[in-house]
């Protein structure tokens, strides 16, 4: 009898780039399915556009540029932050309490892979957040300086930022339990929403603006109001994004749990 044609199959394992294009798409899709993810990754950061260029128009702060130029960068900052810290953080703890990282890391995919998925499923959804968030700043009259210098700038804060916050997210999540991870990354977030020169630059801050400039959010905040506001590239900010990026990860690598 002729076996032409049979199936035969072929055992091992795909490629390392499919492996991770696999696991991009699955955490892209896992956090755009979940709700909670959505209001801290769209909702929270458009509203907090809106209040804020409704809060400056009443009380007639006397700004360098319009309120939604001022404004937008920093809710860009904001998204970021969301996504790549306590979305990340949120998620990435409670996968460990029901084991799914266990059971992930046992898979063909090796752990670079895994993590490597993660982060581009953060670049990911960090587009759509810009598209959305610059959708409703252009219609409320935002009007970015887009020069080459500038988007270079963009482009690197925003990298440089993801990888400061997801290393610092991972780090969080891969020490405490799921509920303190929960509890951590969103009084975290809060604080540095609040207090961290995301939203408003650091001298809004009197004399704490010297030491806000140094956290990741002051960095990533004021990387992209010098990029998208005076068309500039944000040395000293991506700098400082690296260096949080190279401690957190040092951090991740040497305490990181996987169950």
């Amino acid at each position: 009898m002729s076996t032409s044609g049979a199936f035969s199959p072929m055992p091992g394992a795909a490629p390392f780039a499919q492996q991770v294009l696999a696991q991009v798409r699955m955490e892209t899709k896992l956090l755009l399915r979940n709700g909670e993810q959505l209001v801290l990754a769209l909702v929270i950061p458009v509203l907090v556009l809106f209040a804020g260029v409704t809060g400056i128009d009443r009380l007639n702060l006397s700004l360098s540029y319009t309120p939604i130029d001022e404004l937008t960068p920093g809710v860009l900052a904001l998204a970021v932050m969301s996504t790549s810290f306590t979305a990340l953080a949120i998620s990435t703890g409670f996968e460990r309490r029901y084991g799914v990282l266990k059971r992930l890391g046992a898979s063909p995919l090796p752990r670079q892979g895994l993590l490597l998925g993660k982060v581009g499923s953060l670049l990911a959804v960090e587009i759509l957040q810009a598209v959305v968030i610059g959708g409703v700043a252009l219609s409320l009259g935002w009007s970015p300086a887009l020069t080459a210098r500038g988007v270079a700038g963009v482009l690197a804060t925003a990298v440089l930022g993801t990888a400061a916050f997801a290393a610092l997210g991972l780090f969080v999540a891969g020490v405490l339990r799921a509920a303190a991870t929960l509890a951590v990354a969103n009084l975290v977030y809060l604080l540095l929403a609040a207090g961290g020169a995301v939203v408003l630059p650091a001298t809004s801050y009197g004399r704490f603006s010297s030491v806000v400039v140094w956290l990741p959010s002051g960095a990533l905040g004021s990387g992209f109001r010098e990029s998208l506001l005076a068309g500039t590239f944000p040395l000293r900010q991506s700098l400082v994004l690296l260096a949080w990026a190279a401690v957190g990860t040092v951090l991740t690598v040497r305490t990181f749990r996987w169950e």
